[in-house]
């Protein structure tokens, strides 16, 4: 007699029973029992503990621990990234806003888009003593700094950039084609000739905002026919100009970068680029802090720049584009374009890689493509994602208001850990 009740094998050595089968039996069931009890432990435990995996940058594969598999924690080391197209501002939002890279990021591509712009050298240089300041004590982020092109930068300007050590790119912002962008280009192929060949003899890259600014033209459309207008008539008259296409936010552009020459021309991408879709601005009303230039595509667009970066391919790298603004400055009549992303960064790049089935590529995009296109070294810091969930501030406040980051309130995982 077998049974599953612990009452019926308790009611039986209360009876008395002195037969020697009975108390065989009862020891079977209360062993039975025991068992089963012990069996269930483990699978509430195997279900609930979510054995670990663990990833080696070396090898590139991934060890599973053994368990079941339900519910995967996983720990990612990588080298530490870079940000290879960052707005830090200046005064108090300096301040309030470098930190947020500087933990995570060993260095990053400084855009010059201030007022007044940076369009020299010394300004740079003056540019970046002031982030230097605004870090906390012991913190290691390099920044590298980039000059604001105009219609009259010179090309002695571009030798002295080179000489500095400091300066290692220069930015074309079509004029008005995004903030602080009103002293941009208006003549690239004329006045800005003599410019772009010095940069090809000092192999200064060119940091290209990839959109026309003609009003007849759509602004979902901008990037595309910049490529077909600028972008292909430059590569064609400077083969040897090294380019970097910004933010790049289309199958477009990701076909025309695949086309160039490796080495040649590449392209940083966003999270946002890679998360979001334009329906994203108007879901649960107009979303201010998604509005950002170039503009969020349509999905078909996404799918492609995802499908891009995380199949390993060397001509794309981060770039976060982070670009705060006040909180005022976004939430009112006419907000101004910018996301600032810098806390989530990694936590969203990661997502999207793990969503793609792609967390083995992670390491390349983050960390590996864009200095080997820059001629740099590689970071030989460590960084630590551990897919622990946290949810992201409703906003930061400084001196002067808030700053609402991408993804404020919401709980994201892959939360970055640096090295000490």
């Amino acid at each position: 007699m077998y049974t599953n009740d612990t009452s019926s094998i308790v009611s039986l050595f209360e009876s008395g029973c002195h037969r020697s089968s009975d108390i065989v039996s009862a020891t079977l069931d209360y062993r039975f029992l025991l068992l089963r009890l012990v069996a269930r432990m483990i699978k509430t435990w195997a279900f609930s503990s979510r054995p670990s995996i663990s990833y080696n940058s070396n090898s590139g594969r991934f060890k599973r621990f053994k368990g079941y598999n339900y519910g995967v924690r996983m720990e990612l080391s990588i080298a530490q990234p870079d940000d290879w197209h960052l707005h830090l501002r200046d005064g108090d939002l300096l301040e309030a806003v470098v930190s947020h890279s500087a933990k995570q990021f060993g260095r990053a591509i400084i855009m010059p888009n201030l007022r007044p712009p940076v369009t020299t050298t010394a300004a740079a240089v003056a540019y970046r003593d002031s982030i230097l300041k605004a870090l906390q004590r012991d913190t290691d982020f390099t920044p590298l700094m980039t000059l604001y092109l105009t219609d009259k930068t010179s090309p002695h300007e571009i030798k002295l950039a080179r000489e500095s050590g400091v300066v290692y790119g220069v930015k074309l912002y079509p004029a008005g084609a995004t903030t602080n962008s009103q002293d941009g280009v208006t003549d690239l192929f004329g006045k800005c000739m003599p410019v772009l060949e010095e940069m090809v003899n000092q192999d200064m890259p060119l940091l290209v905002h990839g959109e026309v600014t003609d009003p007849e033209i759509d602004i979902f459309d901008r990037e595309r026919v910049f490529i077909d207008r600028i972008l292909k008539p430059l590569i064609q008259k400077l083969p040897k100009l090294k380019v970097v296409m910004e933010h790049v936010t289309t199958m477009d552009a990701v076909k025309f970068v695949e086309s160039c020459e490796e080495g040649r021309v590449a392209a940083t991408v966003t999270p946002q680029h890679l998360l979001l879709n334009r329906n994203s601005l108007f879901q649960g009303g107009l979303q201010p802090h998604y509005y950002c230039l170039p503009v969020l595509k349509r999905e078909t667009h996404r799918q492609a720049i995802v499908a891009a970066v995380t199949t390993g391919n060397r001509r794309f790298f981060l770039g976060t584009d982070s670009a705060p603004h006040d909180r005022q400055r976004k939430e009112c009549a006419c907000g101004c374009a910018g996301v600032f992303n810098a806390p989530v960064a990694l936590s969203i790049y990661a997502k999207v890689f793990e969503e793609a089935g792609a967390l083995d590529k992670l390491e390349a995009f983050t960390s590996f493509n864009g200095p080997d296109f820059y001629n740099l070294p590689r970071n030989t810091r460590k960084i630590t994602l551990k897919k622990t969930p946290w949810k992201v501030p409703e906003s930061f406040s400084y001196a002067s208001g808030s700053i609402v980051p991408m993804s404020a309130g919401e709980s994201l995982e892959w939360f970055p850990y640096l090295a000490s």
